[in-house]
């Protein structure tokens, strides 16, 4: 190898290059974690058509195609990366490849960052093609407001690697940690708008569900692709995705284990 091409792969980028391509033959290999990330997302929110179709939408700014749309990508969100990545990081902490990685000239953000890439790609291609596909089948129209769609799908890639590196240190195994990932998930699913809108439910329990990590993320993907977000609102929901987001990566600099948890 040349001396160009060795100090290229031993920049950060160059690092965590090789470890996603790794880390993705590694995730190939994984069929039940590969499945739960590439199929669940798209088949579950196609089932939700005939739901969105019995609810009373008047007064909310709101169609079927806006109600579905921004739920496809929550799904992508939580199964194709959160549930998915929260497996891996269990998994290679406890076959010691996390601990072999910290041996070598790859920093700790790097190493999670790096195991993190597969999944995260995995999330970006299927949030374009539920959205095109949300867009043409259920005749949704383009986003009215495209920066918050994009500003909500970047700020839940981020949030969601984050807590499955939180969740992936508590788990003993790749088994426990689909079992850790599910309290989020659930409560994710039916607080956070997936299958009931925000703009439905009753005041007073829509502001509390929209605490939920996942919810500020749907906010700015319905809103955006709505039109009817207020400045205000997304203001808002940026701020708690934000801290979502810092305090999860406190959680891992305090709790995050790389050895084997016995």
């Amino acid at each position: 190898m040349s001396t160009m091409g060795t100090m290229a792969m031993t920049t950060p980028a160059g690092r965590m290059r090789a470890l996603a391509r790794a880390e993705m033959t590694l995730l190939g290999r994984s069929k039940g974690t590969l499945f739960a990330a590439l199929f669940v997302p798209l088949v579950i929110p196609f089932s939700m058509r005939q739901a969105a179709d019995g609810m009373d939408l008047k007064g909310t700014g709101l169609d079927v195609g806006t109600v579905v749309l921004p739920s496809a990508l929550g799904f992508s969100l939580l199964f194709a990366v959160y549930s998915a990545l929260t497996a891996v990081y269990a998994a290679r902490r406890e076959e010691l490849v996390l601990k072999r990685l910290r041996t070598g000239e790859l920093r700790d953000p790097e190493i999670l960052a790096g195991a993190a890439l597969p999944s995260l790609l995995i999330g970006i291609v299927q949030s374009l093609v539920l959205a095109v596909g949300c867009a043409v089948l259920l005749d949704a129209g383009a986003p009215s407001a495209p920066h918050l769609v994009v500003l909500g799908i970047a700020a839940g890639l981020v949030m969601f690697a984050a807590l499955a590196a939180v969740t992936g240190s508590f788990s003993r195994s790749t088994e426990s940690a689909q079992v850790m990932s599910m309290p989020l998930i659930f409560v994710s699913m039916i607080g956070s708008g997936l299958f009931i809108p925000l703009e439905v439910m009753p005041d007073k329990l829509a502001s509390v569900c929209q605490l939920l990590p996942l919810s500020p993320v749907i906010e700015l993907i319905r809103g955006g692709w709505a039109g009817n977000l207020s400045a205000g609102d997304a203001l808002g929901a940026i701020a708690t995705a934000v801290a979502w987001t810092v305090l999860s990566v406190f959680a891992v600099r305090r709790w995050f284990r790389w050895e084997p948890r016995h």
